[in-house]
């Protein structure tokens, strides 16, 4: 790692923790800043124990809520960049190509049939086969005589989304009605009601795939150049394409999971991050994974407090955000400079 890329990934954890503090400190009830912080180093062994409600709501309630956003924000920044090389093309990302719809039909699916229905799968579990699945079917209509066209991906992925979004409200519709409100949570994407528990699985995913991506950071950068150069340098590009495929939809789905549907993350991120750091994946991948974590903390405090005391989904915000910046690249990429 570079002096300069240690410089700006320090500038981000900075950044990244800033912002937790910030997003823990804001809510419906708004907190000092430095009775925050007594109440986390309290937690964590340092300084006098805080008790009362202000310690409830920042320990048990805003923290793993605020720190699960992150993890996910960072998990699904990453997914995209993966995407992004897998498909060769910038407008990739978990929700444009329907990954995260169908981690959703599969959540919902388990919500309603349970666990032992889907052959013992978890709603982790079942999210999970329903983003490989998505994926599988994407990138097999996108092909055509063995390529796969940006185009021809960007329209099979919208497709097979508004095919899952279908069958996930068709699900829903075999839903109690006083359980209809829990099920849009898988729609729209929220963080409420995050505890300690949902954090350890998509932490371990996030930051062991982060690593291993990483690592693959050179092949990643040959893959972008072709099948026919990254052949020639050694790369097995099958089993990468599997590999990276495995991959984007364990980050994605391990998001859905605990998150909901939340897009353009992966989409936005990655392509602000290049913007920075140009096209070494070994720099986009740690980058794109800070400043989707605290991309993902700013929205979710934006949510919060946008009409407070009510609470608005995050999707709708990204959604905001990212829609616009979706219609440019597709304007730069029907000129050819995308």
């Amino acid at each position: 790692m570079g002096k300069g890329l240690s410089v700006l990934v320090a500038a981000l954890a900075i950044v990244l923790a800033l912002s937790v503090l910030v997003g823990i400190s804001f809510g419906t009830v708004t907190l000092p800043l430095g009775t925050v912080w007594r109440v986390v180093l309290s937690h964590l062994g340092i300084g006098d124990v805080v008790k009362g409600g202000d310690d409830q709501i920042i320990w048990q309630f805003r923290t793993p809520r605020v720190l699960l956003a992150a993890v996910v924000g960072g998990g699904l920044a990453v997914a995209g960049t993966a995407l992004q090389v897998l498909a060769r093309n910038p407008l990739a990302d978990p929700y444009v190509l329907g990954v995260s719809s169908g981690a959703s039909f599969g959540a919902v699916l388990a919500v309603l049939l349970g666990s032992s229905a889907l052959g013992g799968l978890g709603i982790s579990g079942a999210a999970f086969a329903g983003a490989t699945i998505t994926l599988i079917l994407v990138f097999t209509l996108a092909q055509r005589a063995g390529r796969i066209g940006p185009a021809r991906l960007v329209l099979a992925g919208v497709a097979v989304s508004y095919l899952t979004t279908a069958l996930t409200s068709l699900v829903q519709l075999q839903v109690n009605p006083l359980e209809l409100r829990g099920t849009m949570f898988w729609m729209l994407g929220s963080f409420a009601g995050a505890g300690w528990d949902d954090l350890r699985i998509p932490t371990v995913v996030m930051v062991l795939t982060t690593a291993w991506l990483v690592v693959r950071g050179r092949w990643m950068n040959v893959m972008t150049t072709g099948d026919d150069t990254a052949s020639g340098l050694g790369v097995d590009t099958n089993r990468f394409r599997i590999e990276l495929l495995v991959a984007a939809s364990l980050l994605t789905a391990t998001a859905v999971a605990v998150a909901g549907g939340i897009g353009f993350v992966g989409l936005l991120v990655p392509h602000m991050t290049r913007l920075v750091v140009g096209p070494d994946h070994r720099r986009v991948l740690p980058v794109a994974a800070l400043g989707g974590a605290s991309f993902m903390v700013l929205v979710d405090l934006l949510s919060r407090v946008f009409d407070r005391p009510n609470e608005y989904p995050v999707g709708i915000f990204t959604a905001v955000l990212g829609a616009p910046f979706f219609l440019a690249l597709m304007r730069r990429a029907s000129k050819g400079t995308a």
